[in-house]
């Protein structure tokens, strides 16, 4: 089964809105096996709507549309798809309820545009938008299928999960294709590539497939079956295989944060964590307290951005800063104990470095970090060089203290 994937919206062209729609139907067509072979953003124009409608329901079986369903006159998908179909606008007694009730509920005035969002194509099936006042439409066409739905990420991932996934995978017969993923850090794509050789031709023998997936400090393996969850124990097997082979580098599964990761590993301890930042400004406590129950083990954050706030906060010598600097082995463990001493923790991450794009030097350059982290028996530092993007060096920065932390938790090298 193919499909193709239509989003509306001067904002997403201009860049005012990330387009996160594509990315996340896109996951979920594909974990049902479904084939995307292309999409494409257009802007809120009759002819844009009509050609992109036009090439992609001749093309494909199935043919998601999201955005251009609000009410203002801006917002011609609905009588542009009338046009297509051949079809005309009539007033749905039951959506407008349901709009009087949305508006009623939150104490607001339903105006006239509001009222015209309950007329909706004659020949088009409707479906219940629960979180918004723009329903969704289902065509068909000599058996292929088009839907529209509103562009706002909430209302159209509720309609796409409760409506349009169960009726498209009841209306083709769609047993659904199976995968998770592995979750590595600290090691790059190629070097990974070289480590599993002989795990990934297994893999394939057995008929699965494996995808590649890296972003900034970390590199998801995602292992998929065509043949759907009786292969769940398949993947199974061979995730814990490369766990017991790369434990320095796989984390988790599916999706989990490192950082949730380590916080259990700390709670299993019942041991406790803060964190000395200079150059992440905040930025690994604030990853830390993004999940719920953290303060059963993350106790606070000190950042010490400059050279004084090192001195008077993490305990750091004024001689160690003139000797070597605020980006070093030595500064970065003097924050680390220090910080642990001043916060009473069992564990703490230091950091210190050139995030750039400025400051460096040709003994330090830009990506020039130092991590350090202090623990029950002492502490241990290490020296990474990232790069020259500031935003990846930061997000590096956190990931790699992290996973240095879960390896000392774990007792690994």
């Amino acid at each position: 089964m193919k499909a193709g994937i239509i989003t509306i919206g001067d904002e997403l062209l201009i860049g005012q809105t990330i387009n996160s729609n594509v990315a996340w139907i896109g996951q979920e067509l594909s974990s049902l096996g479904i084939d995307i072979c292309k999409s494409v953003t257009i802007k809120d124009g009759r002819e844009d709507i009509l050609n992109a409608v036009e090439e992609y329901f001749s093309a494909y079986d199935l043919v998601l549309v999201t955005g251009g369903l609000g009410p203002t006159k801006d917002d011609i998908t609905k009588e542009t798809l009338c046009e297509y179909f051949d079809t005309t606008l009539e007033l749905d007694e039951v959506v407008l309820n349901r709009i009087r009730e949305f508006f009623e509920q939150r104490g607001k005035e339903m105006l006239d545009s509001n009222i015209k969002q309950a007329e909706l194509p004659k020949d088009s099936l409707t479906l219940e938008n629960k979180h918004g006042t723009a329903s969704g439409m289902w065509f068909e066409r000599g058996g292929k299928i088009l839907v529209s739905m509103p562009g706002v990420p909430y209302e159209m991932k509720s309609i796409m999960s409760e409506e349009v996934l169960p009726r498209v995978t009841s209306k083709f017969g769609i047993q659904g294709s199976y995968y998770q993923t592995l979750m590595t850090q600290g090691v790059g794509e190629s070097f990974l590539a070289e480590q599993i050789e002989d795990w990934e031709d297994r893999i394939y023998a057995d008929g699965l497939s494996l995808a590649y997936l890296p972003s900034p400090g970390i590199v998801k393996l995602r292992l998929t079956s065509k043949r759907g969850t009786g292969d769940a124990g398949l993947i199974k097997s061979y995730f814990d295989e490369l766990k017991k082979k790369l434990p320095k580098y796989v984390y988790g599964e599916n999706g989990v944060s490192i950082y949730e990761v380590v916080g259990e590993l700390l709670r299993k301890k019942n041991a406790t964590l803060g964190t000395i930042e200079s150059c992440t400004g905040g930025g690994i406590a604030n990853a830390y307290v993004q999940f719920s129950g953290a303060s059963d083990y993350f106790q606070g954050g000190l950042v010490t951005y400059s050279n004084e706030l090192k001195q008077k906060l993490a305990g750091v010598q004024l001689s160690t800063l003139e000797s070597f600097g605020a980006v070093s082995e030595e500064t970065v463990k003097e924050m680390a104990v220090g910080g642990k001493k001043a916060m009473n923790v069992d564990y703490t991450i230091a950091v210190s470095g050139i995030a750039g794009p400025d400051g460096g030097s040709e003994e330090k350059p830009v990506g020039t970090v130092w991590v350090a982290i202090a623990h029950p028996n002492g502490v241990e530092a290490k020296r990474f060089l990232f790069g020259a993007h500031r935003g990846r060096n930061l997000e590096k920065t956190k990931l790699y203290a992290s996973n240095m932390l879960r390896r000392i938790l774990l007792g690994l090298d």
